[in-house]
């Protein structure tokens, strides 16, 4: 192999480290834990949420092609929309869901699919105006359509970026290598300006019929569909994700037989190459010698298939901003399809560093498992959730939510064996739920209930108390007494500077 230019030698290099630091000690502080918030779903492949819509996150299945409802933490009964007509490949189907911006005034939601003879689906519908959980089917607008030559590698992710456009992630169409029928003999359809196929491609949906072309993209005036173009040279980009916070973009590359990788791009830096089908990952894959590498950007971090367990396919997650784990701000999370392994890790120098396994602290426990991790979520306030595929031949699909261990601030302090807070009865309860709380002195104690993320949810009691067991309850409701959805809470007892905290589940 031809020696690598002293630009990539220097990335490599950098790259190199980062994999030896593969299961680096960084990481938050505060320990993890993954529950589980939906079941009984058909192959769930992504969790997302209107904006500023705190009390609904949306799944969905591909197969089925419904779109669910996870409302006050519970499963809806009826599916918020269905796409009828969809391919049944193993990598079609239902693949991508976006809400407008501005989804609280013109009700606009956006799916992408893949139809039943296999070409990429880009429509708008508009959520019903009289019933908010319902989509209207008989309102769909075709926004774009991209023919596909094979059935592997549609991509499917959609988003709007924190500029307002539609970005749209597309596979480099399928087969292997990027190469047979329906790919540019030549370059590979993730080189070629000629097609849609192998690219991130950024449209303004809210001019022009469909779709109005940024002035500011980095191919405005070129032919299309290059003018579309936001970036190019990828393989199949599963998934990708804005960090709310400032914008950035991160592109996970699923590759073909060795390298998987993790493209990182700042804010608003558009027509990047991502080097596909010249390299995979860091590695020449198909660049005639002497390889021009020149005008390539090359991964935020790389990992290959060796070792154990096998890894075999990147899901790419999100940047955690939410309000539930403050030490983990800036942290990006992903994970391996095959090997069920979680990953997170943050952007340091334009590489992805710290990279910590979470898999085994994210293990939920109880007879219940993360594996066939297909896609990450993200609601509303940031909190980050991900599908469980489950079996193509039942509905054992599931969508966990990562939560911190314990009410941030809240673990058991204190070594007093004479301060205690018995367990809660029943637990599970359907309602009401009585425990005991047991003082060693008279003093000023405080029992509180607060949901996973750290909210308060009621305060029982916050007055002195005698020395002494007492019998409390919890009758189920929050402060403004409506009763609570179903899900785990913590109840916190304080006093003097120690802490005790027993966990329950509300089922209804």
């Amino acid at each position: 192999m031809k020696p690598m230019p002293p630009r990539w030698a220097v990335q490599c290099a950098a790259a190199l480290l980062l994999v030896a630091g593969w299961c680096a000690a960084a990481g938050a502080a505060t320990p993890l834990k993954a529950v589980r918030v939906a079941t009984g779903l058909s192959q769930p492949l992504f969790v997302t949420s209107p904006p500023g819509d705190l009390k609904r996150a949306f799944v969905l299945e591909q197969w089925t092609g419904q779109i669910r409802i996870i409302k006050n933490g519970s499963l809806t009964a009826n599916p918020f929309f269905t796409v009828h007509g969809l391919a049944g490949g193993d990598e079609q189907g239902l693949l991508g869901l976006a809400f407008h911006p501005n989804f609280n005034l013109n009700h606009f939601f956006y799916v992408d699919y893949t139809d039943a003879s296999g070409r990429t689906n880009v429509r708008r519908y508009t959520a019903s105006l009289t019933n908010p959980d319902r989509g209207d089917s008989t309102t769909g607008l075709t926004i774009l359509t991209i023919e596909q030559p094979q059935s592997n590698h549609n991509g499917g992710w959609i988003a709007f970026g924190p500029d307002g456009y539609l970005y749209i992630g597309s596979g480099d169409g399928g087969n292997a290598n990027d190469q047979g029928p329906g790919h540019d003999p030549d370059i590979g359809n993730g080189q070629s300006d000629t097609t849609r196929l192998g690219k991130i491609l950024r449209i303004d949906v809210d001019h022009g019929s469909p779709f109005a072309i940024p002035a500011d993209n980095p191919f405005v005036g070129s032919p299309s569909p290059k003018n579309e173009f936001w970036a190019k040279g990828v393989r199949n980009p599963w998934r990708c994700a804005f960090d709310r916070a400032n914008g950035d973009l991160y592109i996970a590359d699923v590759g073909q037989n060795t390298w998987e990788e993790i493209d990182y791009q700042p804010a608003g830096t558009g027509g990047r190459n991502y080097g596909w089908n010249k390299f995979e990952g860091y590695n020449l894959f198909n660049c005639p010698d002497p390889c021009d590498s020149s005008g390539l950007t090359r991964p935020a971090y790389s990992y290959n298939h060796a070792g154990l367990p096998f890894r075999c396919s990147i899901t790419g997650g999100y940047v955690y901003r939410g309000q539930a784990i403050p030490d983990l701000q800036g942290s990006y999370f992903f994970a391996d399809y095959c090997s069920n392994q979680v990953w997170s890790g943050k952007i340091a120098g334009g590489f992805l560093a710290q990279v910590t396994e979470r898999t085994a602290e994210l293990a939920p426990g109880g007879g219940q498992s993360i594996t066939s991790i297909t896609s990450f979520g993200e609601d509303a306030s940031g909190e980050i959730y991900i599908c469980k595929r489950g079996s193509t031949s039942s509905n054992t699909g599931e969508v966990y939510k990562i939560v911190p261990a314990s009410p941030v601030g809240a673990g058991s302090t204190g070594g007093n064996p004479l301060l205690q807070l018995g367990p809660p009865s029943p637990n599970p309860g359907t309602g009401e739920v009585s425990f005991a709380l047991g003082l060693p002195f008279t003093r000023r104690a405080s029992v509180r209930v607060y949901a996973l993320d750290g909210r308060l949810v009621r305060t029982v009691l916050d007055t002195t108390v005698s020395a002494g067991t007492h019998g409390l309850r919890w009758d189920g409701r929050d402060q403004s007494g409506r009763l609570v959805p179903a899900g785990n809470y913590w109840i916190r007892l304080e006093t003097a500077g120690e802490r005790r905290v027993r966990s329950v589940t509300v089922v209804r």
